[in-house]
């Protein structure tokens, strides 16, 4: 059993996890760390932010303040959601809110859905709608989800961030890093069957590999206990038409997983 901890290490460390609960995060993880209890016992408080969250400390410190998510014991997921929107609020937890953005695309759709897509970032007509995937890149997804035998309705979309970024660059590692534990939120209150990661940015962002996308398609990942599949994105099927059979490889495979008729014309 480790030692107790002195108050004061504990408050900061309880201040620390206020602070992380703040930008969404409430999960921590167990990892090993080369200091000892003693030297952890002896750091400054005025230095606790570099303090390891070790398997101790990390225990403890949740012993000390065990906040749990807004949406935790919340059986409907609609309302989970809605939760979850409301802890996100008008947010200013990293720089997008300072560059441009009109407003937060939280995500759309059914909130039990069994399918649920996960692109890169909201674009211009998201940001004025505040709806995922509503421009020409949404319509393409509209269609490949039609082509599935769905309805838009009746699955889940949302994006890696909820921000438009300017110009609409590339999402930084640092705004996935921010945004991403939301989603995850999401995720765990759908609970999804399978996930469609659209694009590099959000394979790779949700699972910590990077590989071409040519490496990344074709196969089956375990995600949180949800089988998540690889295709492009619908903006690049529209700078690059001829990958579109690709991206119908890839749809055809998660209908077989999901038990979908295979339709008898390919769609264009």
């Amino acid at each position: 059993m480790p030692p107790a901890l002195n108050p004061h290490l504990r408050r900061a460390l309880a201040e620390r996890i206020r602070f992380y609960n703040e930008l969404g995060i409430y999960d921590f993880y167990r990892r090993e760390s080369a200091a000892t209890s003693s030297e952890i016992q002896s750091a400054k408080l005025d230095e606790v932010s570099s303090v390891p969250v070790t398997a101790e400390t990390a225990i403890e410190a949740e012993d000390v303040l065990a906040l749990p998510k807004p949406e935790s014991g919340v059986t409907n997921s609609a309302a989970a959601l809605r939760l979850i929107r409301e802890d996100l609020g008008d947010c200013t937890r990293c720089r997008l809110h300072k560059q441009g953005r009109k407003q937060i695309v939280f995500g759309v759709g059914n909130p039990r859905a069994q399918l649920m897509f996960i692109g890169e970032a909201p674009g211009a007509d998201e940001d004025d709608q505040g709806e995922p995937f509503v421009g020409r890149a949404g319509q393409l997804l509209n269609n490949m989800i039609k082509a599935m035998g769905l309805r838009r309705e009746g699955v889940y979309i949302a994006n890696i961030i909820k921000c438009r970024p300017p110009g609409n660059r590339t999402p930084e590692r640092d705004e996935c890093d921010t945004c991403s534990p939301f989603l995850m939120r999401q995720i765990a209150v759908i609970k999804p069957k399978v996930i469609v990661a659209l694009g590099a940015v959000a394979a790779k962002t949700l699972l910590a590999i990077n590989a071409p996308m040519a490496e990344l398609r074709g196969h089956w990942y375990q995600f949180r206990g949800t089988k998540l599949a690889v295709t492009y994105h619908p903006a690049f099927l529209l700078r690059d038409p001829r990958q579109k059979k690709e991206a119908w490889k890839d749809l055809q495979m998660v209908m077989k997983e999901l038990g979908l008729s295979m339709p008898a014309k390919v769609p264009q």
